[in-house]
């Protein structure tokens, strides 16, 4: 019995499965807190898919995919600010009409390019193929990311909330706005390794849900985030060796199944302090 349950802690590859998601579970926990609070859920969507065409014209320019996603990111959102402070068009019909149309071009990119990088990793991860190099590059961002966020949380949350008092209180707006931007395009880049394009929009978001509806406090909503994702993830990394299945949707489903019992639970909790 114990043979069996410690036995995916027998394999090499499972090692660092379990290293990456502890290490991308922090910056992609504590952003969605912040993500959460400004409403820029769509925005993180827009630019997880929006950095496919980036990773494919790295792929034919022969240089680190990371820089082509990183770009594409960034050129993403800079296009959907200036269109949306252009234009009467609402910014999440231009969100959907730019990360859309990013998509669609890096996927008739991939068609056109024979690559032996499969699209099904870009698209849903592939954590049990991580190597050395995919560590350290999910951990020296992990690491910029969660430092700038740590630092800068007051600042950021100031932003989220109020932009106008922001300014006021003599904060860059411009650069804690962008920063942001910034710091989303490469969180995207260190997850895209264990969750990839499609799956790590639900680790920007889900972790941030939960703890908002567990705390009305900030500096506790940052660590229920960052116990409740690491917990999650290492879970359903674990269970899909059981259960055959894929790890990445895995861990979306048990951060879904723990968002919905956090919600069950706090409307039980509220229904009886009403009564």
């Amino acid at each position: 019995m114990i043979d069996t349950l410690l036995m995916p802690f027998q394999f090499a590859f499972m090692h660092n499965a379990f290293y990456i998601v502890l290490i991308v579970s922090v910056p992609t926990s504590l952003l969605s807190c912040f993500l959460v609070l400004k409403g820029w859920s769509l925005m993180g969507d827009a630019v997880s898919h929006a950095v496919l065409p980036g990773i494919v014209l790295a792929y034919i320019a022969g240089i680190p995919l990371i820089i082509g996603a990183f770009v594409a990111g960034m050129t993403c959102a800079l296009v959907t600010g200036f269109l949306a402070d252009n234009s009467r068009v609402k910014q999440d019909t231009i969100m959907g009409v730019v990360f859309s149309g990013m998509f669609g071009f890096g996927v008739v990119l991939y068609t056109k390019v024979k690559s032996d990088v499969h699209l099904d990793h870009i698209l849903f991860g592939n954590v049990l193929g991580v190597g050395p190099e995919d560590l350290w590059t999910a951990g020296i961002v992990s690491l910029i990311v969660s430092a700038i966020l740590l630092m800068k949380w007051r600042d950021f949350l100031l932003h989220a909330f109020d932009p106008i008092q922001a300014k006021a209180s003599g904060l860059a707006v411009g650069f804690l706005h962008y920063g942001m931007l910034a710091i989303l395009s490469l969180t995207i880049v260190a997850t895209l390794k264990a969750a990839g394009i499609i799956l790590a929009i639900a680790l920007l978001i889900s972790p941030g849900a939960i703890a908002f509806l567990l705390t009305r406090r900030f500096e506790y909503m940052l660590m229920i985030s960052v116990a409740v994702t690491m917990a999650s993830m290492c879970f359903g990394l674990y269970i899909s060796v059981f259960i055959d299945s894929a790890p990445a949707p895995t861990i979306v489903l048990v951060l879904t199944f723990v968002f919905i019992v956090v919600f069950v639970g706090t409307q039980i909790r509220n229904a009886r302090v009403t009564t």
